[in-house]
Formats: structure tokens, C-alpha cells, sequence
């Protein structure tokens, strides 16, 4: 609003208008398909500044020995940071600069090693070509862990991330549905700059009246006795109910139907083989039994030979 302060004042509307465009995300959390898509980009930033921690070690190593081997001249800071930082970062992205890197490749353009001239800015500071070698080969090993280790770790991460809050999407979705639902409800209901009218009428309604919110019986955070002791009997009978589903569930799966299948050839495999030795065994004894029986005859009919032949001797002369 003053003419000293605009261009500030415009750099600052301009930055909480970008901020204030992407909060309008947190509105879609209500939609049931998009909801679980805002956790996963939620998520996936906190694996980006995981990886950001890795990529920054190896960006300082590598933007510093590079900067300490090509420009050992230059002492002007803002373009010391943005050699070691700015540049390295756009070479992960294929813009390299080879022309101002490579020795073979340098432009012929006038330069110096004077620190006054290089401050000046009338001369860009010279490159310096001792151990140009080292830089290329600094730039192959940067650019290899960057592009293909770390880049691939992080679509790693993310692949797992979205694995993750994929397969249980309903329940996330109706956690932050109920949040949203929570941080709406207690908000004022006028929009910015008009939301001062509802601070005020807010302040003068529980600091000078002393009038309690309703808003409170809404969303109860402390139950009472009564209420507390219904809650936990609705989530033990919800709790039930839920493992009533998953056991039954799991027991219409293709897999458990499988599982049952195999077990039950398992057991009528076992069956046959108890009746097969049953078989065996009563065959082994139906053979025992024939001997036994073969042998028994031939007892009989020993003895009854024996007792013929004692029957035809002559009986004893008396004296």
C-alpha cells in the first residue's frame, strides 16, 4: 500500500498466492478417489526430503572439489554458492556445461586470474585446466550415483509409499474426511479479509460474555460414563463384526478355497494309506491263518495214522 514497500509487498502476494492456490488441495480430501492421492503426494514428500539429505552430501562433495579445481581465482561468493550448489543440481538433469568444464571444449574468451579484475566483473575468472581430468572423472561419478543410484532408490521409495496407502486407500480416506470434516466445522465461517468480523464476534462471545461454543457437543473429545461405556460396546461389536467379515471373507477366497481343497486330499490320501496297511495286514494274517490251518490237518492226520497202526498190533500174551 506504500510506494517504498510494493515491490516487497507484491513478492510477498505473490508468494502467499501460490501458497494459498495449493491449500485448495485440502478440499479434495473429501472425494473418495482423490483423497488417498493427496496422502500418497503428503507421503512421497517426506521420502524427497529423505532424499534430499543423500543428494545433499554428495552435491556439497562434488560441487566443492569441483569449484576448488576449476575456478581457484575466483573470490566472489554469490558465484562461488551458485557454481557449488545452482550448477551441480542442473547437471543431475542433463544440463552439464561441458564448454566451460572440459578443457578440451573451453571458449576462447577473455578471461583472468586477477582477483581485483574477476571482482570488477570486467573478465570472467579463467578455468583452471591443471587437473581438468579430475573434474571429468568427478563429473562421471556424480553423475552416476546421482542419476541411477539415488534417483532409482527414490522411485523406490515412492513405489513403496504408494504401494503402501494404496492397499488400505478406504481407511485412509475416511480418517482424513473426518479431520477435514473437524478443521471446517471449528473454523469461522467468513472467508479472508472478511474473517476479522468473525474473530472479534468470537473474542467478544468467550472472553467478555463468557458464552460457551457449541461447537463442542458436535465433536466430543471427553465422554461421559454413560456415553463412554456405549462407545466401548459399539466398537467391541464393530470389532467383531469386522473380524466376522475378514475370517469369512478369507474363507470365500480362492486361495483358502485351495488351501481346504489340498487339505482334504491330504486327509483322504492318508485314509487310503491307513487302508492299504489295513489290506496288507489282513492279508498277512488270512496267509498265517492258512498255514496254521494247513498245519493243524497235518497234525490230525499224523496222529490219526499213528493211532491206526498202535490198533492193528496183536495185544500182549498174559503170563
Amino acid at each position: 500500500m506504500m510506494e517504498k514497500s510494493y515491490e516487497s509487498g507484491r513478492t510477498i502476494m505473490c508468494f502467499d498466492f501460490m501458497v494459498f492456490t495449493l491449500r485448495l488441495i485440502h478440499i479434495f480430501a473429501v472425494n473418495k478417489q482423490l483423497g488417498p492421492k493427496i496422502i500418497i503426494v503428503r507421503k512421497m514428500m517426506k521420502d524427497v526430503f529423505f532424499f534430499l539429505f543423500f543428494l545433499g552430501v554428495w552435491l556439497i562433495a562434488y560441487g566443492v572439489a569441483t569449484e576448488g579445481l576449476l575456478h581457484p581465482n575466483d573470490t566472489r561468493l554469490g558465484w562461488i554458492f551458485r557454481r557449488v550448489f545452482y550448477r551441480p543440481y542442473l547437471q543431475i538433469f542433463g544440463q552439464l556445461e561441458l564448454d566451460k568444464m572440459d578443457a578440451g571444449k573451453l571458449a576462447n574468451e577473455t578471461c583472468s586470474d586477477d582477483p581485483d579484475v574477476i571482482l570488477s566483473g570486467l573478465h570472467p575468472p579463467c578455468v583452471n585446466i591443471f587437473a581438468n581430468w579430475l573434474v571429468i572423472f568427478l563429473l562421471v561419478v556424480f553423475l552416476l550415483v546421482a542419476n541411477i543410484l539415488l534417483l532409482n532408490l527414490l522411485i523406490a521409495m515412492f513405489s513403496y509409499t504408494f504401494s503402501k496407502v494404496q492397499g488400505n486407500s478406504d481407511i485412509y480416506w475416511k480418517f482424513q474426511r473426518y479431520n477435514l470434516i473437524v478443521e471446517y466445522h471449528n473454523r469461522p465461517a467468513l472467508a479472508p479479509p472478511f474473517i476479522i468480523i468473525s474473530h472479534i464476534h468470537t473474542f467478544i462471545k468467550r472472553k467478555i460474555r463468557k458464552v460457551q461454543s457449541q461447537k463442542i457437543r458436535h465433536f466430543m473429545l471427553e465422554l461421559k460414563e454413560p456415553l463412554d461405556s456405549r462407545m466401548l460396546t459399539w466398537e467391541a461389536v464393530q470389532k467383531e463384526n469386522y473380524l466376522v467379515n475378514i475370517a469369512k471373507q478369507k474363507r470365500d477366497s480362492d486361495t483358502e478355497r485351495l488351501r481346504r481343497t489340498s487339505q482334504k486330499v491330504d486327509t483322504a490320501l492318508k485314509q487310503l494309506a491307513e487302508i492299504k496297511e489295513h489290506d496288507r495286514r489282513l492279508k498277512a494274517l488270512e496267509i498265517e491263518v492258512e498255514y496254521c490251518a494247513k498245519a493243524l490237518s497235518w497234525i490230525v492226520e499224523a496222529l490219526q495214522d499213528s493211532g491206526t497202526v498202535k490198533s492193528d498190533k496183536p495185544p500182549p500174551a498174559h503170563r
